[in-house]
């Protein structure tokens, strides 16, 4: 077995979740172009479907909070609109998930468990010019303290937060999909913590 790649399955009982998690260290991955990195809060794992990859949002919806933003990067089809379904699910939302692509800014509501929070799911694939940005109303949702949830983030450049849960997803094949979650600020180090401890053990 290679000392840069291992592959270890973890099963648990909650939603019938089944994911690989990838450890490696000075190694670079082979099959997806998704760097190799050492940082102590960086989570990788594999999805094997798109209904797991709907578990996988709705196990880190249940640990969200007011304020939270997630980024979601990848390519059209690699299954962020799904883990957005997750998360709301998670945070108890009984909305129809959609994407907002022409719309830009979709608007769900959690649960009273979780304070009825606001969600607001973005859009950004038909944004061009970040300036574009000034007219949807980004900052107001900024400071709503509410859960926003990203698509197509990094066409968003400076506007967006310091401090966030970036969540890279890659094909891996025709159904698993690479993710890799990466935290800015302790916030979201925590919750990546969180979610490791009980999808992981």
């Amino acid at each position: 077995m290679s000392p840069y790649f291992i592959s270890i399955i973890h099963t648990t009982q909650h939603a019938s979740l089944s994911v690989a998690i990838l450890c490696y260290n000075i190694g670079s991955m082979k099959t997806q172009s998704l760097p190799a990195v050492q940082l102590p809060h960086v989570l990788d794992f594999i999805s094997h479907s798109l209904a797991q990859t709907e578990r996988i949002g709705q196990r880190l919806g249940e640990y969200m909070h007011a304020g939270d933003v997630v980024l979601l990067l990848g390519n059209v089809g690699v299954g962020k609109t799904h883990l957005v379904k997750g998360i709301a699910r998670g945070l108890g939302s009984p909305d129809l998930v959609t994407s907002p692509s022409f719309v830009l800014i979709n608007e769900y509501q959690a649960d009273l468990q979780h304070a009825s929070l606001r969600i607001y799911h973005v859009d950004l694939y038909r944004i061009d010019d970040p300036a574009e940005l000034t007219s949807i109303g980004l900052e107001e949702i900024w400071n709503d303290q509410g859960v926003c949830l990203i698509e197509w983030a990094e066409r968003a450049q400076d506007w967006l937060p310091n401090d966030h849960l970036a969540i890279h997803m890659q094909h891996l094949s025709e159904t698993k999909r690479v993710l890799r979650f990466v935290p800015r600020g302790e916030r979201y180090q925590q919750l990546v913590e969180a979610f490791k401890g009980t999808t992981f053990g």
